[in-house]
């Protein structure tokens, strides 16, 4: 078979692989996009933030129905957990979706490489489409987008069965009686509260003094407290130094970060959630002299461009935040700069979300951020316990905090923790992209009642004027 060659070809069909690949077809580029899952969408859609997604909606349907809706008058009885069934549902979630990113691939003419991608130099790439089988493509420009790994814990063996990463912890085949999780991050605090829904005691097991640890501090212990309050346990400044069997059980051993005496406490099942690392194994990079920087990642300019001409890099396999929206973004940029446009990605508007209940979302400075750049600022907080939306719907918890610039009064950085959060930090993340004011926000129109009236009222508080505290 003669070699092919195209455009633009993409290692890794992941959110930033595939959409990179439509976008580059769009503008009028022959592109290929290597994935060796066998399903597009990458760890995000397959094993990640999808899946993830679709258990926390149904935990979330089945933690209302079971202790929450007799406040609105509305009595259930026999309440059951059909977990088969509820799995079901995310698995057929996920397989739609990434159904979907294919149909996309065939409208946009996106050749699909089924096999593993690897660097050859020169402008080629090698495709192992099974064991002994390859061939070869080459390209104008090859773009590395393979994603990241959960990273393990050394003398911790992951097994996906009772010691877990967040793929094995999405199938779980029955709610563990004690569910440790090692990790107080995003990933461990989602999963955990999965199954904290269903029945499971989970105990989030921190090395540091909070958790949360990029997000706001104030918000991050707000946060905690109404975790407590569902039920979650937490060990900060804690350390696990051992999860060995115990009969049907596992023995996890933890003891002080700073040292100390050991404790031990039996788990069903543990979830070790300490972060993720760029995924590069296998890819190639030695031989066609691809540098990485000091943590592994692909070092890439301003352009997303490696040391070596005609090869890029983006999403979680280079710098900054490993969120499927980032690499979304930097597919998008790349895409239209080699396409001969001005492609761009503005890092400072990028939103940070946890999807519990209630959600908490971010996007741009913390209050230690600012306070250790030197920069003069001032807050608006609003709680939603103020909030008529959040008072009828019986979602009070947590509440709105912006930062904005003291002199100029430029939003800076805004911080919510409550119902919507996710939808709602996007009111934020345009203000701060055309550079907008608190005085903005609090004077732009907000539908009664909605939510979204704390954010005005946050606003409000930065000048001192809020109306309804």
């Amino acid at each position: 078979m003669a070699e092919q060659s195209f455009d633009v070809v993409i290692i890794g069909g992941g959110p930033g692989g595939y959409v990179c690949a439509i976008k580059c077809a769009q503008l009028g580029l022959k592109t290929a996009c290597i994935e060796n899952r066998g399903a597009l969408g990458g760890t995000c859609l397959n094993v990640g933030c999808i899946p993830s997604k679709a258990l926390l909606s149904s935990s979330e349907e089945f933690d209302k129905v079971s202790h929450h809706l007799a406040a609105h008058g509305i009595t259930a009885e026999k309440v059951g957990l059909d977990l088969p069934k509820m799995l079901g549902r995310k698995d057929k979630v996920v397989t739609d979706l990434t159904k979907g990113v294919e149909f996309l691939f065939k409208k946009y003419k996106v050749t699909y490489l089924k096999g593993t991608g690897r660097l050859l130099g020169g402008g080629r790439v090698e495709i192992l489409t099974a064991p002994g089988q390859a061939e070869q493509v080459s390209a104008k420009h090859i773009v590395i987008a393979t994603g990241s790994e959960p990273t393990p814990l050394p003398g911790i063996e992951i097994d996906e069965k009772k010691v877990v990463s967040s793929t094995g912890a999405l199938s779980l085949e029955k709610v563990p009686n004690h569910l440790v999780v090692i990790g107080g991050g995003v990933i461990g605090l989602e999963l955990g509260s999965v199954w904290r829904r269903l029945g499971a005691k989970v105990t989030v097991v921190e090395f540091l003094d909070r958790i949360v640890p990029t997000m706001d501090l104030e918000i991050g212990q707000q946060f905690q407290k109404i975790l407590t309050k569902q039920g979650l346990a937490f060990k900060l400044s804690t350390k696990v130094t051992g999860v060995k069997p115990s009969g049907d059980a596992l023995d996890v051993t933890i003891e002080p970060a700073k040292g100390g005496p050991a404790e031990t406490m039996q788990a069903d099942v543990v979830l070790v959630a300490i972060g993720r690392r760029p995924y590069v194994m296998g890819v190639g990079l030695e031989m066609a002299g691809v540098q990485r920087d000091e943590k592994g990642r692909v070092k890439v300019d301003g352009h997303f461009k490696t040391n070596i001409d005609g090869i890029y890099a983006i999403g979680d396999v280079i710098a900054g935040p490993m969120l499927a929206h980032k690499a979304e973004e930097e597919g998008v940029a790349l895409a239209e700069m080699l396409a001969g446009q001005k492609g761009h990605v503005n890092y400072e508007t990028c939103p940070n979300i946890v999807y519990t209940a209630p959600e908490l979302a971010s996007v741009g400075k913390t209050e230690e951020e600012l306070k250790a750049a030197g920069i003069d600022y001032k807050i608006g907080k609003f709680p939603f316990i103020a909030n008529g939306r959040a008072k009828a719907a019986g979602e009070t918890d947590g509440l709105v905090k912006l930062l904005a610039d003291a002199k100029t009064d430029r939003l800076l950085g805004a911080h919510i923790l409550g119902p919507q959060a996710g939808t709602m930090i996007h009111e934020c993340v345009m203000a701060m992209e055309f550079a907008g004011s608190a005085e903005d926000v609090a004077r732009a129109f907000h539908g009664h009642p909605t939510h979204s009236e704390a954010i005005k009222e946050a606003a409000l508080a930065i000048s001192s004027s809020t109306i309804h505290l």
